[in-house]
């Protein structure tokens, strides 16, 4: 039985009012949405602000996983999707991962721990579901960072989401409604 919003901890209802700003952007607030009115879509009503949409754009998503990731509207739909299941850790660690083996070498050791501390050690805020051995790897990893450091790690991620996530974001209402009107047009 619901007991409403006063049942939820602290902690909960600011992560919610966090995610509400960060994607206010993308929720549904006007008559340009993506998916119908359907009462069972509501749970996910987001529409596509960030940039325009190539039309074909939706249709390359399907090609491959790597295509959705290197669309920049791709990134920001399947983002928003992974939020909605509340999975959002594993695409942001995967962003910080990328961003990292950008980051020049005298910056690597404080941003190592600043990514290991988030989404990895034992008591991350936004830790994402590895292995025992990877974790191992990882941290010994971390006595000598270097651009590789996280490889591993990220691409046992990469799969996860390749393997899990992708394929159900490629049956959400979103993508089905999104590529339904890329083929009419």
């Amino acid at each position: 039985m619901c007991r409403g919003l006063e049942s939820l901890p602290f902690t909960c209802l600011e992560r919610a009012k966090e995610l509400k700003a960060l994607f206010g952007s993308l929720i549904q607030k006007s008559d340009h949405s993506i998916i119908g009115q359907s009462k069972k879509d509501d749970k996910l009503r987001i529409f596509f602000c960030c940039c325009r949409l190539n039309v074909d754009e939706p249709l390359k998503w399907k090609e491959s996983f790597e295509k959705l990731l290197s669309s920049q509207n791709g990134l920001c739909l399947f983002r928003a999707f992974l939020v909605s299941e509340f999975s959002e850790e594993n695409i942001a660690f995967y962003l910080a991962c990328e961003d990292y083996r950008a980051t020049k070498s005298s910056k690597l050791a404080a941003k190592a721990k600043t990514i290991y501390d988030q989404f990895i050690g034992s008591d991350a805020p936004q830790e994402v579901n590895l292995d025992h051995a990877t974790k191992a790897i990882t941290k010994e990893n971390m006595n000598h960072p270097s651009q590789s450091c996280f490889s591993l790690a990220q691409a046992k991620i990469y799969t996860l989401m390749e393997k899990d996530c992708y394929p159900r974001f490629l049956k959400s209402c979103t993508y089905l409604e999104l590529s339904k009107k890329a083929k009419t047009g």
